[in-house]
């Protein structure tokens, strides 16, 4: 039996694309570990399921991280959902509304679907809708100590948890050593994706980012729209913000109710079918003998 795929990259973070007609049994965490494996598997940070039904919008998308959980929403897998939408022309209007876990997201398709345009909805930085522990508050400019060290933090979700530090200078290797302690930090019960945050000017920021469930991460559209939420409510950006991180640039536009409008480019990689011999347990990824 082979199962057929779509794979698609926005920045450099990747995503598989499953059909599920093209997948007849339930995906299972050890599938996800497996097929998302750069050794084991295909490779990719995640795997987008669907066209799935949906009674609110075109159809409904769920988002699986490569350690095997589920995500909310994914921006970058959003842009890739709406760009393997078109190109399979499941879709025939440029504009069309897709339901996650996260909430409904409006989708334009731009450039034959080199560039997509999606709604993300609004951003809110209240504790119980993040959610972070403790009372009731937005969450904003507050203490949190790593390994001996304080650091301030603001919070968010735009449909997904965010940490995100503002910080002089950022790099891979410091998101790599703070992301992990962040993402399960007892001050985020669900866990939380990490943005290192500098700010170049009134329309520039870069971040580095650490992915609840993926780790580090070359991009992220969520990322993107937390992090100019965050420099906007701080009074440090404007409303339009591009967003560089080392896959490339998204740009962000955050509305008067902090409601983010995200533009950024998707690239088509392959097509294929995966072997069922590479899901058996003696060759997967999640066997033992096989550690991801």
């Amino acid at each position: 039996m082979r199962f057929a795929f779509s794979k698609y990259h926005a920045l450099g973070n990747d995503y598989i694309v499953i059909n599920p007609k093209d997948w007849p049994h339930p995906l299972a965490a050890d599938h996800v570990r497996t097929v998302c494996h750069r050794n084991f598997g295909v490779g990719s940070d995640g795997i987008l399921l669907g066209p799935l039904p949906s009674r609110k919008a075109l159809c409904a998308l769920r988002v699986f991280n490569p350690d095997g959980s589920e995500a909310e929403k994914s921006g970058n897998g959003l842009r890739i959902f709406s760009r393997y939408l078109w190109d399979k022309k499941i879709v025939r209007n440029a504009e069309f509304s897709v339901e996650t876990a996260g909430g409904l997201v409006r989708a334009v398709v731009l450039d034959k679907g080199k560039t997509v345009r999606v709604e993300m909805g609004r951003v809110s930085f209240w504790s119980d809708e993040i959610p972070v522990a403790g009372p009731r508050r937005e969450v904003i400019n507050e203490p949190i100590h790593l390994r001996g060290l304080q650091y301030r933090f603001c919070a968010a979700t735009v449909g997904n948890p965010h940490c995100v530090l503002l910080l002089p200078r950022i790099s891979p290797d410091l998101a790599r050593q703070l992301g992990p302690q962040l993402e399960t930090h007892p001050r985020f019960p669900n866990r939380v994706n990490v943005q290192l945050m500098r700010v170049i000017d009134r329309r520039n920021i870069q971040i580095e980012i650490w992915e609840r469930g993926a780790g580090y991460t070359l991009a992220s559209g969520s990322s993107s729209s937390a992090a100019a939420a965050v420099a906007h409510r701080l009074g440090l950006c404007d409303r339009h913000v591009t967003v560089r991180m080392p896959g490339g640039c998204i740009t962000i536009e955050v509305g008067e109710l902090f409601d983010i409008r995200m533009t950024g480019a998707v690239t088509r990689v392959a097509e294929g079918t995966i072997a069922r011999e590479m899901l058996d347990s003696k060759n997967s990824a999640a066997s033992p003998l096989r550690p991801n």
